[in-house]
């Protein structure tokens, strides 16, 4: 799969099937739609592609702080290659951009930069200025620059919204199980290794400070949850905690990971943990030796889950 940054980039020969979305989360609903666009587009010798925005329209144009999202922008390239794409072009969203007409999406966009052959879409997708263009005005234009359209049904698109809403309930209310089966994969959270107060070394568990650039990035329920990561393509299991750290007087959420068996200093490092399992809210303990006691607790439980579920 070829990543494009902007739609201008884009060239090919070959004419294109496409279809538009955020797919935020690729999770199944999102991947039985791009399967079908893979499926197809092969099947008549063409070439398929995602068109998605980057940043997201509510950002810009609402400048929603509390949009929350399943995956960063990379997380969500990385899921959508799996899916045996051939391309997914990640056009930048601005005030400028959304003034474009419909008929200037679907010519200038649509027919003379992405050479398309057929349009897989939602059934209720709008687009351009005010989101005026609909599927009926996309069928005129079809007839007009020779291009297919194929309306995917109201069912699938919206089991997707549901979905996508689900997972995110799911997350913030600590049910990973339900969010992780949704997705069809592990939960994720990539960020860099940075500096903390290194109080988890002094007790026994050193940790992985991880910082999140990305103020979009959903950040799930505060606990303990059981991770994993791959770290020189190796797979390191280990458990994470999200909080404040209330036994120490924390002040501010950090995101540490403490891994089983493990020893190399991971500072600067980008990681990417996989959210396994939930094992507990946090506490605040009387004593940083009660807190020991409950950390070997949790490493107990962690490890059976291991044990059992690998």
């Amino acid at each position: 799969m070829k990543i494009i940054q902007n739609t201008s980039q884009f060239s090919s020969k070959e004419q294109t099937f496409v279809t538009i979305g955020t797919f935020d989360g690729v999770h199944f609903g999102h991947q039985k739609i791009i399967e079908k666009l893979v499926f197809e587009a092969k099947k008549a010798g063409k070439k398929s592609v995602v068109l998605t925005f980057f940043p997201h329209p509510r950002m810009v144009l609402q400048k929603d702080a509390s949009l929350e999202l399943i995956n960063t922008i990379d997380e969500r390239a990385k899921l959508l290659k799996k899916t045996g794409l051939d391309y997914l072009i990640i056009h930048p969203f601005s005030k400028e951009f959304s003034r474009m007409s419909a008929l200037e999406f679907v010519r200038d966009l649509l027919v003379n930069q992405l050479n398309i052959s057929k349009l897989i879409i939602g059934y209720d997708h709008h687009f351009g200025k005010n989101r005026e263009g609909n599927i009926t005005q996309l069928t005129e234009y079809s007839h007009l620059y020779d291009f297919k359209v194929e309306e995917i049904p109201a069912q699938d698109i919206d089991d997707v919204s549901v979905s996508s809403t689900k997972i995110r309930h799911a997350l913030v209310s600590g049910n990973l199980k339900t969010a992780n089966s949704y997705l069809g994969y592990n939960f994720m959270l990539t960020g860099k290794v940075v500096n903390g107060k290194q109080l988890g070394g002094k007790i026994g568990y050193p940790t992985a400070n991880i910082d999140v650039k990305e103020t979009y990035k959903l950040i799930p329920k505060t606990g303990v949850y059981v991770v994993k990561s791959t770290i020189d393509d190796k797979t390191i299991f280990g458990m994470m905690n999200i909080g404040s750290r209330p036994t120490v007087n924390g002040n501010h959420q950090t995101i540490e990971v403490h891994f089983f068996d493990f020893n190399q200093d991971l500072y600067r490092q980008e990681l990417t943990i996989e959210l396994m399992y939930f094992l507990r809210d946090e506490q605040k303990f009387d004593s940083v030796e009660l807190l020991i006691h409950q950390l070997k607790k949790d490493e107990e439980t962690a490890r059976d889950y291991l044990k059992n579920n690998l």
